[in-house]
């Protein structure tokens, strides 16, 4: 049963309407069905927007931040909890920590280094927790065409590839990860040992 999604998410709100108004949709989804949004712990971006339509609809909110981040004065001051770690890498470990699911909304470097370090970890089976992208106006259809490259040239395992789901709806994306299971690729390791010999 998942108690609570980590969403992963920009410190901008982007050039679109549409990256504010589903990041306010998926807050309200996650609200109604009871569970814990666990987020970076910004007031800005749409790492705010999500954190106050959670807030708005009832929901708990958990933030994470780095004291060099709380420092410059953007953390959100009014959420449910919010933990202040020393680095970067304690605020991925606790985020996965504290959350049963993943969810990338649009973001640059930082929302995609915590997108593919769950992935990273689901794959080396550190984690087994379902990582979902909610692709707003194609936002990801470039990141999703390399993975596919990738695993082409033989570079992800196709199981792997299918740990990632890929939704344009809020509500269906969060329905597939209840029900997802991740799927491993057994030996993997020992395979890919036998590629580099």
């Amino acid at each position: 049963m998942m108690r609570s999604i980590c969403v992963f998410c920009g410190s901008s709100v982007g050039k679109r309407e549409n990256y504010i108004r589903y990041a306010k949709e998926l807050g309200a989804v996650i609200a109604r069905k009871k569970m814990t949004l666990v987020y970076g712990g910004g007031n800005i971006g749409i790492m705010r927007e999500i954190a106050d339509s959670a807030l708005e609809h009832g929901g708990e909110v958990v933030g994470v931040m780095p004291q060099h981040i709380v420092d410059k004065e953007i953390a959100h001051r009014h959420i449910t909890q919010l933990h202040i770690v020393k680095s970067m890498h304690e605020r991925k470990a606790l985020m996965a920590e504290l959350s049963d699911a993943f969810v990338a909304l649009p973001g640059g470097f930082g929302t995609l280094d915590e997108l593919f370090e769950a992935m990273t970890w689901n794959q080396l089976e550190i984690i087994s927790k379902p990582t979902g992208l909610l692709n707003i106006d194609g936002y990801f259809d470039h990141l999703i065409a390399f993975i596919n490259h990738a695993v082409r040239e033989k570079f992800i395992r196709p199981e792997h590839q299918q740990n990632l789901t890929v939704e344009t709806d809020t509500e269906r994306l969060i329905e597939k990860l209840e029900t997802f299971v991740p799927k491993t690729a057994e030996k993997w390791i020992d395979r890919l040992k036998k590629d580099l010999i």
